[in-house]
């Protein structure tokens, strides 16, 4: 009943709020305070629905949202959506130019913008603004007084409605404003349901950001609609804070980016087996128990109720999903694009296989297209109600991204096995052709680097036919203050050789590595966490670079 019933966001709030108005909603992890019961987020949404509509804010009027995660921000995106209006949600980490370009291309006429952000806020685009409200406290900073008509006609949205325009430059610069429908959203939360089963007992630790599709359906949307419970953190999530949340919160469901739990293995489970004799023994001579004992320990890490942890956003380093695989850890692939609201495959509990998202999702379709006969890689196509409208205002890039009869094309190459389950091998965009025509998929080889000793990311471009390796060296791996500088350069030579024998050995021809470049700063990032390739595709600041011009 419930499924047929909540095909767009008007009907998932009015469910949810009905069936589950004395449940907690959202709240901060440390207070009570700031948080909303489903009753009182109905009554909050609806107060600030009534204030836009005084300023003439009606059905389909764009209202912007840049903020960092909080309680607040599902209300600012209810008041919206529920009534009609096109909700515009702004990464956190968007430059004070991308939030301008936003809410120009958008025609936004209101924003909710957090105290912490205002800076973000420039005052050519205050002043374009109907209205300002802050975040934090939803009072009005800024209105126009000649717009308080009471004239904000409001509407019951219908499944093919616009809800919101997710704007996203991925990594590959060009910023997209993605069109996604009721109906993309709502059948997207009824996926995730048939996917893995959440119910009114469960509880999230959000520690994504909100505006990001991934964390906006799955740790937004789909917990309205079981009627589970929602915590925030007050800051970023340093490994210090994640630690003592989780002990609070006990979640029994979180969703993340590779990256944060490929932290935890290299930066806590690596050295914990390498400073134990024990468990280094364990490792080679019984690696399955081995894990399963740190897997206990690291359950416990997560507060001891952890049920479902879904790694979504980028592909998962092989390494670190075979240890948890082993450990019996209760993780969970999604695949998936923003343009698909975004869930399209998953793999979890006997279905996982190192190195596939599995099969695809709950009323989704999902095959191969131009599948080369040789080596079986193809681009994986889809359909499903989840797919997008479009690009906002870009009829011709909208037309590109569809095959002649209608799949949405993804852009991933992939392969498929025997068994049917979806192996991706790179994305297109950033395969690179070989000297001899050969197909060389970089992330190939990045799975290979990053598993070196003192490596924590890194990326393999080309340039002038050959293959650089960037790499970021871990925190604790190089002491820039304790060694002497000509001590700091010896060791980075020796480690620059080490990464190029171990990656060459470990590749086919095509693939070799030519040089390895050591990054000064951190390499610049999507709200997903994945690399910006497009960024050092180029030159980038190295070490190398700075002990020249010393």
């Amino acid at each position: 009943m419930r499924e047929k019933y909540v095909d767009t966001l008007a009907k998932l709030y009015d469910y949810a709020t009905t069936v589950y108005a004395k449940k907690q909603y959202t709240q901060w992890y440390d207070t009570k305070e700031g948080g909303y019961t489903y009753n009182s987020f109905k009554g909050k949404c609806d107060s600030l629905s009534k204030k836009l509509t005084q300023y003439g804010i009606g059905a389909g009027d764009k209202v912007a949202i840049l903020s960092q995660s909080m309680p607040n921000w599902s209300v600012a995106f209810f008041s919206t959506v529920s009534f009609g209006r096109i909700a515009i949600p702004i990464l956190p980490d968007s430059s004070e130019n991308e939030v301008t370009n936003i809410l120009e291309h958008s025609e936004s006429k209101v924003i909710f913008v957090s105290q912490k952000l205002a800076g973000k806020l420039s005052k050519e685009c205050r002043d374009n603004m109907t209205l300002v409200i802050d975040m934090d406290t939803f009072e009005v900073l800024q209105a126009d007084d000649e717009q308080f008509t009471c004239d904000g006609k409001t509407s019951v949205p219908t499944p093919d409605d616009i809800a919101t325009i997710i704007y996203t430059s991925g990594t590959t610069g060009s910023a997209k404003g993605v069109v996604l429908s009721h109906r993309n959203l709502t059948s997207n939360v009824i996926t995730c349901y048939h996917s893995c089963k959440r119910t009114d007992k469960d509880r999230w630790l959000s520690v994504l950001p909100m505006a990001h599709t991934l964390e906006m359906t799955i740790s937004m949307l789909y917990p309205m609609y079981c009627g589970a419970t929602v915590y925030y953190l007050p800051k970023p999530p340093v490994a210090s804070l994640l630690m003592k949340a989780m002990k609070v919160v006990k979640p029994t469901t979180m969703l993340t980016v590779p990256l944060i739990i490929e932290k935890v293995y290299k930066g806590a489970v690596l050295p914990t087996i390498q400073k134990s004799r024990t468990l280094t023994w364990m490792n080679e001579h019984a690696y399955g128990l081995m894990c399963r004992i740190i897997g206990m320990k690291l359950k416990k890490t997560f507060g001891g109720h952890i049920s479902f942890y879904g790694i979504g956003g980028a592909k998962l380093d092989p390494e670190v999903e075979k240890f948890l695989l082993a450990a019996k850890f209760p993780y969970a692939i999604g695949y998936g694009l923003t343009e698909t609201s975004p869930l399209l495959g998953y793999s979890m509990n006997r279905w996982r296989t190192v190195g596939s998202f599995g099969y695809p999702v709950y009323n989704v379709k999902l095959k191969l297209h131009n599948v080369n006969p040789e080596t079986g890689e193809g681009e994986v196509v889809a359909k499903g109600p989840n797919v997008m409208l479009g690009y906002y205002k870009d009829p011709k890039r909208t037309k590109s991204v569809f095959t002649d009869d209608g799949w949405f094309r993804t852009s991933d190459i992939a392969v498929q096995d025997e068994k049917g389950r979806f192996f991706i091998k790179g994305r297109n965009s950033n395969m690179i052709l070989g000297a001899s025509g050969e197909n060389i998929y970089p992330e190939e080889i990045e799975n290979v680097i990053n598993n070196v000793e003192g490596v924590s990311e890194s990326i393999v471009v080309e340039r002038n036919g050959r293959l650089v390796a960037l790499v970021q060296p871990m925190e604790s791996f190089i002491e820039w203050d304790k060694e002497s500088e000509d001590k700091i350069y010896e060791k980075i030579d020796g480690w620059k050789r080490k990464i190029l024998s171990i990656t060459n050995k470990s590749v086919n021809k095509s693939s070799q590595v030519s040089s390895v470049e050591v990054m000064k700063e951190p390499f610049e990032k999507t709200a997903t966490q994945k690399i910006r390739r497009f960024k050092y595709k180029e030159t980038a600041p190295t070490v190398e670079e700075e002990k020249k011009e010393n």
